[in-house]
């Protein structure tokens, strides 16, 4: 059997790096030099300074391009390092098509940023391919997808919006955070560029920060990687050993954490406390036909919506097993409240224009029984309740 018709699980573990060509360690070598002693002057060696590539740095770069299904991969300082050099791929007076609700980070970015050095910008409902369309103009040189979106979970056609960008002579990049080329492989239907906060599943153990970036076609790859070189925000040594230890178990982890969540979402669901689930493993969620199509699964994040932020407040104080914090895909759940943590950054009339209210959580599911979870859930609403008839006698 060859190496390339594995199944997805097991080229995580048996890839190019399986073992070290040198010395057959199972572990691909972490190496901490800065430079690199060149023995000709007229033909410099591979390496000559860690910036431009180093051997650690460059396993990773390899593995997350073979996953993904590209020609090439870089590995970033974090994962808005990545995006951020990928933007630099724009010059001024062009115009970015983007999702309305994407990352509080992407956001600031594009608002903040890109704007001083005149890059345009229109966010849109990129689960309307009308309105896409409306919003797209002459100088529209990408269409920026974050599917499922953060934190709404909207769900984008990633091959029609491609098909779309390459009509108009402009790239498409995916942020495939939420579900990681386990579940969902942007590059396979049309993406230019996909990028990653490795910091969440692909590392998966709230201990390093981390982004990557895929690219399928090599002229962009050339140019993307003298954009890594020349903005200089790559990842350390250490990090990327952790982000390729991580990695291995990544599909164990998707796979437990992703029927945790069905389970949970669909308890939720059904509560009296609970508003609203967004989830686009649902029946319901408006594009579960499309997530059905291009992805594996709809991952382990969902959000959901409480029927008051008092209702919030009491919840968030009693819970007991989910982390509360800033955040993803890590072996512990993780709760976060995106009005104050994830979209932060976005003004609270541009949150609420987008549906994303003060009482919206959201909800990376972890490792633990989900039992355990609705178990959690299910008491510290039952606590608000039974205290608000305890107020009314």
């Amino acid at each position: 059997m060859e190496e390339n018709t594995y199944s997805f699980e097991t080229r995580l573990l048996h890839n190019s790096h399986k073992i070290d060509p040198t010395t057959g360690a199972v572990s691909v070598p972490i190496q901490h030099a800065s430079t690199f002693h060149q023995f000709d002057v007229d033909q410099f060696g591979k390496y000559d300074y860690s910036r431009s590539l180093n051997p650690t740095r460059e396993a990773l770069e390899e593995v997350i391009a073979e996953l993904e299904g590209g020609t090439r991969g870089f590995a970033f300082s974090s994962g808005m390092a990545a995006i951020s050099t990928a933007f630099l791929l724009l010059s001024q007076d062009d115009h970015v098509v983007i999702t309305e609700d994407v990352y509080g980070g992407t956001f600031r970015m594009v608002t903040e940023v890109l704007t001083r050095f005149g890059i345009e910008h229109t966010f849109v409902d990129m689960t309307n391919l009308e309105k896409v369309k409306q919003a797209i103009q002459p100088n529209t040189k990408l269409f920026y997808v974050e599917t499922p979106s953060n934190p709404l979970l909207k769900v984008t056609d990633i091959k029609a919006i491609s098909e779309l960008a390459k009509q108009n002579g402009a790239l498409t990049f995916v942020d495939n955070t939420f579900l990681t080329p386990a579940l969902q492989r942007p590059l396979d239907l049309g993406a230019d560029i996909v990028l990653h906060s490795a910091t969440k599943f692909l590392s998966g153990h709230s201990d390093v920060v981390a982004g990557l970036a895929v690219v399928k076609d090599e002229e962009l790859a050339k140019r993307l990687g003298y954009l890594q070189n020349a903005f200089g925000a790559i990842l350390g040594v250490q990090d990327a050993w952790l982000v390729l230890r991580g990695l291995k178990t990544l599909h164990v982890r998707l796979e437990h954490s992703v029927k945790s969540a069905a389970k949970i979402a669909a308890f939720l669901q059904t509560h009296p406390l609970v508003e609203k689930v967004y989830y686009p493993g649902l029946i319901d969620h408006p594009q579960y036909d499309i997530q059905q199509k291009q992805a594996l699964s709809a991952g382990a994040v969902f959000s959901f919506e409480l029927k008051n932020e008092e209702i919030l407040r009491s919840f968030i104080s009693k819970v007991k097993i989910p982390v509360f914090a800033v955040s993803l895909g890590a072996v512990e759940s993780i709760l976060s409240y995106p009005a104050k943590m994830s979209h932060a950054s976005m003004p609270e009339s541009e949150r609420l224009q987008r549906g994303i209210s003060n009482t919206l959580l959201r909800l990376s599911v972890g490792l633990e029984n989900p039992d355990d979870l609705i178990a959690d859930f299910k008491s510290a609403l039952y606590d608000y309740a039974h205290n608000l008839v305890e107020v009314k006698k």
